[in-house]
Formats: structure tokens, C-alpha cells, sequence
């Protein structure tokens, strides 16, 4: 069993002095105006404690783990209530600074904006950011950082019976799973972040199984419903200096690779999995073909969305400032980084976010896709896209004729003129979604007519006979052309089945959660 820091009974006693100090992400909000709130997310620590004024236990509380303040011993000994301050000494909480005690690590407020009762507010733990510490140890913990925000908003959120967090970090995913999963597991090659881990867990009121191990491990032979993981994903050689939070001992992509090999034998039938990953671009071919290999055979269907795309010099330079001059910082372990990406033939490395899903398919539905266009939260979006791929599969070729199909509530026509010797004419058409995916597809006049006549009312075939005597077409000539572009509207959500229902507002908590995180975070690191 992993013990939190302080001990069970300590954290508890330490939970009700938050709670009886104010210490929670609503109760801050309502006390910070924009100025001291904005100070807190840009990390300018100098502006937070000169803005963030009073002796009280709630503004003792928030200097010294927001702003890295040293506060009076006696003070901090109010605040922390009926905690013995040797105690959090000795647990590595507070550390002594002159006559005064600052924070060993951070503790910050993280729930739901409108929480009213103990069970809806939570607290993540977690090593001081470099920004507080200098440079960062090997084994060093992130706190909530901009890629677990982006997994925690991509993952889905229907309700499962057990839940899995591959490389938990402070347990910031497994909060997130607590909401709508009945059972949460978390592994973590550092046992130092299972101590995180659970200590997050008990001030928060949480009680996961917690599991020390690389990758999947610990839970060889198990399955789950749903499987998370924001995994050590750095592209790079092995001989580097490693961070445990970003480096995963595996040269180039090999981590991303190994994960979704490991899938099949991790979750239940229909059961989803959803990780962070980064990919190489190959010099010598396509990254789409390559991600693709490391989905053949696995029988699984996928969604992979790319975000992000950098060259190596950018890569190199965005990860080497992430150290802030830690165990692999300067010139010549970026000239090293680099010369190793020119010897792999890496034109570029790619980010973005890997969903799985065991659907029993003989032939799964394989889609990988560049999404750098502004999109709604991904995990929203997962249900309903898998959904229109159940479908589709259901309906092939002529069998979606019989459906009734709609255009999708966002959409909207955006039509370009071109000014000519006849006047105006229409030169360019796209279809725009202005939720969700917001995917933006040329179309044509015919095209734009088919959905125009997609009302839910008519079967596919009656909307395309329509259009097609209207237009003095053969029916088969036009069912042949229309139906693969109609399949690729549906896939795309551009057009839905008419009875389908929304299911955007899966999301609805986890977001809140993060809403209020980010009025009292410091800046997101990357991980």
C-alpha cells in the first residue's frame, strides 16, 4: 500500500485545515480580483505576494504555496491547524527558510467551480515548478501542466466500471476518471509520484488502488473500461539525461508504439483508451502510414488527431527550456538531440492525442488526421464520432439510401464570390462547423443541395432522386457519386443520423474542474 505524506490521519487533519481556512479554488476566486488572479497564472510570484495581502490562514496558505513565500513560522503554524508543523517538516511539506517556513512542494486547490461540499473540491500535490525550485531533479513530479489539461479535456466521460491511469504523475488524471468511473487504478514507474499520487487522493477524499511499475506493468493480465495515460512521450535517443515525467527510456516513438501494442490485451470489449503521444515525422515517408503501422493488427478502431507539429530545432529548444537548465541543459545536449534527429532522418516531430476502442471489428475503422484548426474539448466529441462509425458500418455502400440524415446544428455555408464580366459568380463553397470539430470542407453546388434536402423528413434515396430529376440526372449516376461523399459528411459530423443526440455535455464537469484550476495554478509546464 502506498502511504500518502503525512500519514492517513495527517492528511486528514491537513484536509480539514484547508477546508477551515478557505483554501479552496471557489473561496480564492471569490477573494483574488483580475490582476492578483492573472499574477497567479503567469507565475509572477513578486506580484502575488505584494497583491495577495493579509495574516489570515487563507492568505498565509495561498502566498506560501502559490507564490513560494517564506511566511512567519507561526503563522504557517495557524494555518496548517491541528497538522504539527514538525510533522510537515519531516514529510517534506514545509522546508525552513531563515526564521521562516516556505513550501517543500505545492498543494493547490482544483475542482469545480460551484463546489459547495467536501466531495466536490480537490487539491493536487506536486513538486514546486522550476519557477519556485531551480532546476529540476531527475525524478522531479509536474503538478497540473498543459498536457494534462489537454488529456483531461480529450478524455471521454462516460460512465465506466473500472478506470485505468497508466503514469498517474500527482493523480490529476485519476481525479478526473473518480467522477465516472466506479473503480479508479494508477501506475507509476516513481514510487515518489504514487506518494503524490495518494497523497492527492486522500485530500481529496479519493481512494484509488495505486500500483508502482513501468507502463501497463503492474497490470499485466488485467482490463479495464477505460485506460488514460499522459505517458513519458519525449522523441529522442536513450543516451540523453532523463526527466521520469517526460523520458520514457525508449528510443525515438517507440513508447507510443509499445502503448498501443499493449491495448488489446488492456481493455474490455468496448472499451476506450486515451493517450497523449508524440510521433516523428519521417524524412522518407509519411508520419499517417507510419502511426498506421503501429495500429496493424491490433483490431482496434482508432481516432488519432494531430495538434501540434514542430521542427526539430523547435522541439529541441521548447524541451531544453521545459529543464530549465537541469541534468541535460545547454548547447551541446541540444547539438547532440539534433544530430541524433538528422541521423534517424526526423523531418519533424508531431503531438496529439490517441483514442482507441476495442469494437470486435473484423476490419476496424483506422483514422489519422491533422486538427490544428480551434475544436470544442476532444472528449466530448469521442462518443458521438464513434457513433457515426458504428453508422456507417452498419449502413455501407446503397443500405444508407434507407436513412434519413440532417445537417448538423453548427453548420453553416460560407460562399466566395469572384467578381467577372457577368457579375458576381460564386467561385467557392464550404461547409463550416461552428462547434465541436469545426471542420471546414469544400463542397460544390450538388453537394451543398444534398445537404440543403437533408431535413430528417426524406430518406437519403427519395433527397437524391429529387435532386437528380430536378437536375435531369440519372439516379444511379448520382447515387454512385453521392454516397461516398455523403459517408465522409457523416463521418465528419456535417451531416448525423436524425435521431442522434448531442453528447457534448459529458464533458461539462471536468471542464469546470479545470476552469477553477486555472484561477489558481502557475504556470502549466508541459507535461
Amino acid at each position: 500500500m502506498i502511504e500518502p505524506l503525512l500519514g492517513s490521519d495527517g492528511v486528514r487533519r491537513l484536509r480539514d485545515a484547508l477546508f477551515a481556512a478557505g483554501y479552496t479554488g471557489p473561496e480564492l476566486s471569490a477573494r483574488m480580483d483580475a490582476r492578483t488572479a492573472a499574477a497567479v497564472r503567469a507565475g509572477e510570484a513578486p506580484l502575488v505576494r505584494r497583491w495577495l495581502t493579509g495574516d489570515d490562514p487563507q492568505a498565509t496558505l495561498a502566498r506560501l504555496f502559490l507564490a513560494g513565500s517564506t511566511e512567519p513560522a507561526a503563522a504557517v503554524a495557524t494555518a496548517f491547524g491541528q497538522v504539527d508543523v514538525s510533522d510537515a517538516l519531516a514529510a517534506g511539506l514545509l522546508v525552513p527558510d531563515g526564521d521562516g517556513l516556505r513550501a517543500g512542494v505545492e498543494i493547490h486547490p482544483y475542482g469545480d467551480v460551484d463546489a459547495s461540499e467536501p466531495g466536490d473540491t480537490w487539491w493536487t500535490v506536486a513538486d514546486l515548478p522550476a519557477t519556485l525550485r531551480g532546476p529540476l531533479p531527475a525524478d522531479h513530479v509536474l503538478g497540473v501542466g498543459g498536457a494534462s489539461t489537454t488529456l483531461a479535456l480529450a478524455t471521454t466521460r462516460v460512465p465506466v466500471g473500472t478506470a485505468l491511469d497508466l503514469g498517474t504523475g500527482c493523480g490529476v488524471q485519476a481525479l478526473h476518471l473518480s467522477r465516472h468511473a466506479g473503480r479508479v487504478t494508477a501506475t507509476d514507474l516513481s514510487t515518489r509520484a504514487l506518494r503524490y499520487a495518494a497523497t492527492t487522493a486522500a485530500l481529496s477524499g479519493q481512494d484509488w488502488e495505486l500500483l508502482a511499475g513501468d507502463l501497463v506493468g503492474p497490470v499485466a493480465g488485467r482490463r479495464f473500461d477505460l485506460v488514460v495515460s499522459n505517458p513519458p512521450f519525449i522523441v529522442g535517443p536513450t543516451s540523453r539525461d532523463h526527466f521520469t515525467y517526460r523520458d520514457s527510456g525508449r528510443a525515438g516513438d517507440a513508447v507510443c508504439a509499445e502503448l498501443v501494442a499493449a491495448m488489446p490485451g488492456l481493455l474490455t470489449d468496448g472499451g476506450y483508451a486515451q493517450f497523449l503521444a508524440n510521433w516523428i515525422h519521417p524524412a522518407d515517408g509519411d508520419w499517417v502510414d507510419r502511426l498506421a503501422g503501429f495500429l496493424a493488427g491490433t483490431g482496434l478502431d482508432a481516432w488519432i488527431v494531430q495538434r501540434e507539429v514542430s521542427t526539430p530545432a523547435e522541439y529541441v529548444r521548447m524541451w531544453l527550456a521545459d529543464s530549465t537548465a537541469g541534468a541535460g541543459g545547454g548547447d551541446a545536449a541540444a547539438g547532440d538531440w539534433l544530430d541524433w534527429f538528422d541521423a534517424e532522418g526526423v523531418a519533424a516531430v508531431g503531438f496529439g492525442i490517441v483514442t482507441l476502442r476495442a469494437g470486435g471489428h473484423a476490419v476496424p475503422t483506422v483514422r489519422i488526421e491533422d486538427l490544428r484548426q480551434p475544436t470544442d474539448p476532444i472528449g466530448g466529441l469521442v462518443p458521438e464520432w464513434f457513433a457515426r462509425q458504428d453508422f456507417l458500418r452498419a449502413h455501407p455502400g446503397p443500405a444508407l439510401l434507407s436513412t434519413r440524415l440532417r445537417a448538423a446544428d453548427s453548420l453553416a455555408l460560407h460562399a466566395e464570390s469572384a467578381l467577372g464580366p457577368d457579375g458576381w459568380a460564386v467561385h467557392t463553397r464550404r461547409f463550416a462547423l461552428s462547434a465541436g470539430a469545426r471542420w471546414v470542407e469544400e463542397t460544390d453546388e450538388l453537394v451543398a443541395a444534398v445537404v440543403a434536402g437533408c431535413s430528417g423528413a426524406l430518406p437519403l434515396g427519395d433527397v437524391l432522386g429529387l435532386l437528380a430529376a430536378a437536375h435531369g440526372l440519372d439516379d444511379t449516376a448520382v447515387y454512385d457519386a453521392a454516397l461516398p461523399v455523403v459517408a465522409g459528411l457523416v463521418e465528419r459530423g456535417i451531416l448525423v443520423p436524425a435521431d442522434a443526440l448531442p453528447t457534448a455535455e459529458a464533458t461539462a464537469k471536468p471542464a469546470d474542474a479545470l476552469r477553477a484550476a486555472e484561477v489558481v495554478s502557475t504556470p502549466a509546464e508541459r507535461g
